[in-house]
């Protein structure tokens, strides 16, 4: 059930000393809200009823570690309360403790709203390569929490299957499912891994043209997790496969300019491809299975995974082979920062 806003305004006068017209927006999971005062804007988030406390200290944890070790990368930031403390702990009605936290907001447009050109691709990928760069060093006792959308777990998800009803889909589903126990089940245990951002998706991004380095916020560490590092650009690139005459030519781009800081294992970057399929397949069924439990949602998560279902069809129909060709000539295309390279034009 979601928070009462008049709690929300009440919690932030009292421990954050902050007044101002409260906006809710719309989220996924959590119950989010824009804070307007005379002087700035926040972010406020009230963590899910089912999310644990433990998960949100690392979320907070990995941000809060950012800001110390490299303070330049334009992260969200954390706001403390008045006491101190990075969030306050709600407990509702049923007993669960919910936290509270407020974070800078991030002014400016999407990605996901953006038509960036190939540079500005690349200089989203170096991004996130200097993200993971920065996290390397980053551990905490949750780091290893199971989550469904952690990308080394897909080849245990074959049970959604049963709630895709389309004969294609589900083909298309077998393919990549088969793919990845191909070629990354037998690597699991061999993939470089620390603490990613998890979900570095264009919703997650904020970007200016103007601005040099094209990215001016990173946002949403609720995915945050130590895992593969191949499977943070993978995110990414699910999300930029299939939409061009070039299925993966952007992922491609994207990758680029994520190696300018952030190497690639040679023998890893051949798995890339099936990562981003196994991700974006991923996010297909897991639309068909939330429309059976979200009724009222239906029409709009089966919208969406349609587009996706589209774009897997279109991506894997390219040969992983000439794929891997694509990433390995994208490195040398690409080269160091702010320098284009005309394989992409």
């Amino acid at each position: 059930m979601p928070i009462d806003a008049q709690v929300v305004r009440s919690l932030l006068e009292r421990h954050y000393d902050l007044d101002g017209r409260l906006q809710a927006l719309a989220t996924e999971k959590d119950d989010t809200f824009r804070l307007r005062t005379d002087t700035t804007d926040y972010l406020v988030k009230v963590s899910a009823p089912d999310e644990a406390q433990a998960v949100v200290g690392l979320q907070t944890a990995a941000m809060r570690f950012l800001e110390g070790a490299a303070p330049e990368l334009p992260v969200q930031r954390v706001r403390l309360t008045a006491e101190g403390y990075d969030n306050i702990v709600i407990v509702t009605d049923d007993g669960r403790p919910r936290a509270l936290r407020v974070f800078d907001f991030v002014e400016g447009v999407i990605w996901a709203q953006a038509q960036p050109d190939s540079e500005q691709l690349a200089k989203a990928g170096e991004m996130l390569g200097r993200v993971d760069v920065a996290l390397e060093e980053f551990v905490h006792p949750e780091d290893r929490r199971g989550l469904v959308w952690d990308i080394r777990h897909f080849h245990e998800l074959r049970g959604l299957l049963e709630h895709t009803p389309n004969p294609e889909h589900r083909r298309l589903a077998e393919v990549v499912f088969r793919l990845f126990e191909a070629t990354i089940v037998p690597r699991l245990t061999d993939l470089e891994t620390q603490v990613i951002h998890g979900d570095y998706s264009p919703y997650n991004v904020v970007v200016d043209e103007q601005c040099h380095d094209y990215v001016t916020g990173v946002i949403d560490f609720g995915d945050t997790l130590r895992s593969a590092v191949i499977f943070d650009p993978a995110v990414a690139m699910a999300n930029l496969v299939g939409r061009a005459e070039q299925p993966w030519r952007d992922a491609c781009v994207f990758v680029a300019g994520f190696e300018r800081v952030r190497p690639i294992r040679d023998r890893e970057i051949s798995l890339l491809p099936v990562a981003a399929l196994a991700r974006l397949t991923l996010r297909a069924l897991m639309a068909n299975w939330r429309a059976e439990r979200v009724p009222e949602r239906r029409d709009y998560l089966l919208a969406h995974a349609k587009d996706d279902w589209s774009n897997v069809e279109r991506a894997i129909a390219v040969p992983m082979a000439d794929v891997v060709n694509q990433l390995r000539a994208g490195r040398a295309a690409i080269g160091s920062p702010g320098e284009s390279g005309s394989v992409w034009s």
